[in-house]
């Protein structure tokens, strides 16, 4: 169960723009192949893949929250790769809803968003593509995107932090199941990145507290967490499977 250095199969949930982007780009200027996955934002998702280093590389589409298109979507991907040798579990939502001022529908309505794609989302690709890489006997990797809101909390989006706790031990627990078969699980746990979806809050006036919530003054880059993604991808990484590694920039501490 010899996973390569490059040129491996790699399926990137999320990838329209943001992490995911910065991600399905590490791995292809690493010379793998890239399954870059979108729901809704096919435009986006093209501009990530036109700018993908290398060939073979691929779109695929689906709600991941609907069991049956996350078949497909993996699916698709081993299909059109011959394979997948790498998984990263990057789709979700983050949608605010403070308990003290959303009214019982919306919060109901919610909570069930969330679980459905940042949990069960992340559990059906992970099966699906675990069950590919033990039925190949090659082994394999498997990267969850879960966050520092899971420890420190998330007042406005509290579905958000419950919802990438419950990944970050499905990680673990899925770390202890699969490495018999070669295959390592293993999360990291960004703390406040720049993004195109976040560039109006740093420039707002709440970005001076949000850069100083890191003692080197400034919030971490896609790109940051991206590379942390692909050495917890590669063969040198296998034991770090079941690890939860914060990046954060020593914004917040935990033993």
């Amino acid at each position: 169960m010899n996973l390569p250095t490059d040129g491996r199969r790699v399926l990137v949930s999320g990838a329209s723009r943001g992490l995911g982007r910065a991600v399905a780009r590490a791995f292809a200027a690493g010379d793998d192949r890239v399954a870059v996955h979108y729901g809704s934002r096919e435009e986006e998702a093209r501009a990530t893949l036109a700018s993908l280093d290398g060939t073979g590389h691929v779109l695929v589409s689906g709600d991941l929250a609907d069991p049956a298109a996350a078949a497909r979507v993996a699916d698709e991907a081993a299909e059109a790769l011959g394979g997948v040798d790498v998984l990263v579990n990057n789709a979700a939502v983050n949608l605010a809803h403070p308990p003290a001022t959303t009214p019982y529908e919306e919060w109901v309505e919610l909570w069930q968003r969330h679980v459905s794609v940042n949990l069960l989302g992340t559990a059906y690709l992970s099966h699906l593509v675990a069950r590919r890489m033990i039925e190949a006997g090659t082994g394999g990797r498997i990267v969850n995107i879960g966050s520092r809101g899971a420890f420190k909390g998330e007042p406005d989006h509290p579905a958000y932090g419950a919802t990438k706790a419950a990944v970050h031990a499905l990680g673990q627990s899925l770390a202890v199941a699969l490495a018999p078969h070669g295959i390592g699980v293993a999360s990291v746990a960004p703390g406040f990145f720049a993004t195109e979806r976040v560039a109006p809050r740093l420039a707002g006036p709440e970005g001076e507290a949000i850069l100083a919530q890191s003692p080197f003054g400034r919030v971490g880059t896609a790109e940051e967490i991206a590379a942390a993604v692909r050495w917890l991808a590669s063969p040198e990484a296998q034991w770090a499977s079941g690890t939860v590694l914060d990046l954060n920039g020593a914004s917040y501490l935990r033993t």
